[in-house]
C-alpha cells in the first residue's frame, strides 16, 4: 500500500482524497497501485467530515513518517508550499502539485532537488487543470521538435469573454457573476490581468523548449479592456475574442506573449468557450494537435493529481521528473512579431486618410457612431506603435490571430 499525505484540504485537495476513495479499487485493478490518503494538512478541522481523522496540523508529522511516500500539495501560492515540497524532497518522498505559481517561480530549484534525492516531482494539473498536457509533452512528443505552443489556460476569462460576447455585457457586470458562480476569485487579478495563463504558458514554454522561461519576462496584458463595443465589431468581422498565451521557437530564439486576440470562426480555438480550455501544439513532425476539455473544478484539476500519484507509485525509489534545464531561456523582443492589429480611433474617418498613417487598411462596420475601427495589413509591434504614436483619438487595439 502506498500512503499519501494531502497538503490542503481546499476545493482540489478535497477532490484528490474523493477521487483516490471513490476510484480506489478501480486503480487498483488498472495499474497494481493500492493508495491510502494517510494525512491531510490544513489549519482548519472539519468536524463530521469522515476526514477528520486524518487530519494534522503539523508538517512535522508528515515529513517524518517513513510510511508517507507520496505529498500532493495542493495549498496554492509560493509559501509554505516551497518549503514543504522542498522538505518532503529532501526526505525522498515523491511531491506532486496543481500550483502553477510554485511551479512557474520554483520548478527549476525543485525538479533538482527531485532528481538529487531520486524522487519525483510532477505537476501535470498545473497548467490545464484536467487536460492531459505535461505529460504528453514529457513522453509522447519527446520525438517531435516542438516551435509553437498557443492555448486558452485560463477558464476564468474564457467565461467571462464568452459571457460579453453571448449575452452583449460589459466585463463588470460578467466579472460579478463569474464571482457569485465560483469562477472567479474575489481579488481576480491573476486571472484578469493574465498572470495566471502568463505562468502557464511560461511552464509549457519551458517543458517543450527545454530551457528554464522566467514568466516574469512574457509580455502579459489581460481582457479588462475589452468593451461590448469590442464584441461588436468582433462580431461585425465574423470573430470573436479570446485571451491567447503563445509561444514559438524558431532557431534559437522563444518569443512569447499573453494578451486578447481576434480570432477567425474558422479557428478551433474560436469554439472553445465558458470555462472549457484548449491548448494548440505545433510539432515539425506531428503538425498541428489540439487538448481540449475543462480546465478548472475540483474533480477535473484532482483527477490529473491523481495521475500523478499513481505514476510517482510507480517509479518510488527511482523517481521521474518533467524537466527543463536551469539555463535561462533568454526571450526575444516581442516588438519584432508580425501581426494584423484591430483599432479604434474616434471620429468619421475613411480609408485613405487612415492610409496615410497605417498603410493599407479594411474599415470595419459595427455600427458604432463617433468612431472608426479598421484592421491594418500585417506589420511589426514596434512598427504598429510607431504609427500608432503619431495618431490622436486611438480608443483601442487588439491583435489578430493568423
Amino acid at each position: 500500500m502506498v500512503q499519501v499525505a494531502v497538503l490542503g484540504y481546499g476545493t482540489v485537495g478535497s477532490g484528490v482524497v474523493k477521487v483516490i476513495d471513490t476510484n480506489h479499487d478501480r486503480i487498483l485493478e488498472k495499474t497494481g497501485v493500492d493508495l491510502n490518503v494517510k494525512y491531510v494538512l490544513d489549519l482548519r478541522d472539519f468536524p463530521g467530515d469522515p476526514i477528520q481523522e486524518k487530519v494534522v496540523h503539523d508538517y512535522d508529522v508528515i515529513v517524518n513518517d517513513p510510511e508517507v511516500q507520496v505529498v500532493v500539495e495542493v495549498m496554492g501560492g509560493s509559501e509554505p508550499a516551497r518549503t514543504f515540497t522542498a522538505r518532503a524532497l529532501e526526505a525522498g518522498k515523491s511531491v506532486c502539485t496543481s500550483n502553477k505559481e510554485l511551479v512557474a517561480r520554483h520548478g527549476t530549484e525543485l525538479i533538482a532537488l527531485a532528481r538529487q534525492n531520486h524522487a519525483s516531482y510532477l505537476f501535470e494539473a498545473s497548467c490545464g487543470g484536467g487536460i492531459p498536457i505535461i505529460r504528453p509533452l514529457r513522453t509522447s512528443l519527446t520525438a517531435d521538435h516542438i516551435d509553437e505552443i498557443t492555448g486558452i489556460l485560463n477558464g476564468t476569462t474564457n467565461y467571462i469573454l464568452s459571457k460579453m460576447i453571448d449575452e452583449g455585457l460589459e466585463f463588470d457586470s460578467v466579472l460579478k457573476d463569474a464571482q457569485d458562480r465560483g469562477y472567479a476569485e474575489r481579488n481576480p487579478e491573476a486571472d484578469v490581468e493574465g498572470h495566471d495563463a502568463c505562468r502557464k504558458i511560461a511552464i509549457l514554454s519551458s517543458l517543450a523548449y527545454g530551457k528554464r522561461v522566467d514568466f516574469t519576462d512574457i509580455y502579459t496584458e489581460g481582457i479588462t479592456r475589452i468593451t461590448s463595443a469590442d464584441i461588436r465589431y468582433a462580431k461585425a468581422m465574423n470573430k470573436t475574442i479570446k485571451l491567447l498565451a503563445y509561444s514559438s521557437r524558431q532557431d534559437d530564439q522563444v518569443t512569447a506573449m499573453v494578451a486578447p486576440y481576434l480570432v477567425s470562426k474558422e479557428d478551433p480555438l474560436s469554439a472553445v468557450n465558458g470555462v472549457f480550455n484548449a491548448i494548440f501544439v505545433h510539432g515539425n513532425m506531428l503538425g498541428d494537435a489540439m487538448f481540449y476539455g475543462q480546465g478548472a473544478g475540483s474533480e477535473a484539476t484532482a483527477s490529473a493529481v491523481v495521475s500523478d500519484v499513481i505514476e510517482e507509485a510507480q517509479v518510488i525509489g527511482r523517481g521521474v521528473v518533467s524537466y527543463w534545464k536551469p539555463e535561462k531561456q533568454v526571450l526575444a523582443d516581442v516588438s519584432g512579431t508580425e501581426k494584423q492589429f484591430f483599432v479604434r480611433v474616434t471620429g468619421q474617418h475613411d480609408a485613405s486618410a487612415l492610409e496615410s498613417v497605417f498603410g493599407p487598411v479594411e474599415i470595419v462596420d459595427a455600427g458604432i457612431g463617433g468612431e472608426t475601427g479598421f484592421v491594418t495589413a500585417r506589420m511589426s509591434e514596434a512598427e504598429y506603435q510607431k504609427r500608432a504614436a503619431q495618431t490622436e483619438g486611438i480608443v483601442s487595439m487588439i491583435r489578430v490571430r493568423g
